[in-house]
């Protein structure tokens, strides 16, 4: 049986669909700005450009997405609303999307989700219902929601409208900066990085893709070894956006268009996050702060090179931050 958090896509965007999800959403999202740091520059030997997605309506990239697959949508599958499975930013993206457009969004949230999130979901207009955090479980919700209502599933990332939406983010950067040598960024269930990838294989074919994953949820690291979609264990780690597994769409994007991806550490997440607190006065989710991570951890790989890093959100609880007082 095909769950429905996975359907089968077989058709990844072209760029063609890129430039019509950028002119579709370009009235509902900020065009980010691109910050550098002079110290983080020194430490890493490079010179890094941090695409600013956390500073994006409603904290995160997102947004994109969500606009472009809502906007597509035909009157007759508006009219019975949408509905999705989300950790928290791509619920509160559906949200203000459906919003937009005056439509009715249900998000399946696991009960351990973050309050801050939850709190977004439901602050834009969305609808949550409480499921158990396994596959299964928000398979069951989501089923009986679509049972019920008829709501069409906006998948977070196994949907080409999504992936579309989320490559603006790359036609963005292309236009802004000079030739890149790498665009690194976050690894969950991939709709950020396989957009990023058909926006970049097709205009800037020389820049590099790099992914970056938490080492305790590295089932794109491992998929991209083994060349098939490999299931993981049950994710451990602080970014809680990254612990979705990839879609059989975003691994086919992955597979032949990503250079590699790198994992990293837990405390390698929680130093990187504070460094973009504190050097650049940048608030950032942990899952945000993962491919600043793999620069610091991997660095003699980007030495001397133009790297742009995606900071892919900004939804942090903050009655929970990963460290404490100083002793």
């Amino acid at each position: 049986r095909q769950s429905a958090l996975h359907p089968l896509m077989s058709t990844p965007p072209s760029l063609a669909d890129l430039r019509a999800a950028a002119a579709r959403i370009a009235p509902h999202i900020h065009r980010t700005p691109v910050l550098t740091s002079r110290t983080i520059d020194q430490m890493l030997g490079a010179s890094v450009y941090f695409k600013c997605e956390n500073l994006q309506r409603t904290g995160a990239f997102k947004l994109r997405g969500a606009c472009n697959a809502v906007l597509s949508l035909t009157e007759s599958e508006a009219a019975r609303g949408v509905a999705t499975h989300s950790s928290g930013n791509h619920g509160a993206a559906l949200a203000y999307a459906a919003r937009l457009r005056g439509l009715e969004a249900r998000v399946v949230m696991p009960e351990g989700a973050s309050r801050a999130k939850q709190a977004a979901v439901r602050e834009y207009g969305g609808h949550i219902e409480p499921c158990g955090a396994s596959l299964d479980e928000r398979d069951r919700v989501l089923h009986g929601i679509v049972a019920e209502t008829g709501a069409t599933i906006i998948h977070p990332y196994n949907d080409p409208r999504i992936i579309a939406g989320q490559g603006t983010c790359a036609l963005e950067l292309i236009e802004d900066l000079p030739p890149l040598d790498a665009v690194v960024a976050p690894v969950g269930g991939g709709g950020l990085i396989s957009g990023i990838a058909v926006a970049v294989s097709a205009l800037s074919p020389q820049t590099r893709v790099i992914g970056a994953e938490p080492a305790g949820a590295d089932d794109a690291w491992q998929s991209l070894r083994a060349g098939r979609l490999m299931a993981g264990a049950p994710p451990q780690t602080i970014a809680d956006g990254l612990r979705a597994s990839l879609g059989d769409l975003t691994f086919a994007v992955i597979h032949d268009t990503v250079d590699d991806i790198l994992r990293v550490s837990e405390p390698g997440i929680v130093s990187a996050m504070r460094l973009l607190w504190e050097r650049m006065k940048l608030v950032v989710e942990p899952s945000a702060s993962v491919p600043l991570a793999a620069l610091l951890e991997h660095g003699a790989a980007f030495h001397g090179q133009r790297i742009a890093v995606v900071l892919s959100g900004g939804n942090v609880d903050l009655d929970a931050l990963p460290w404490g007082r100083p002793d």
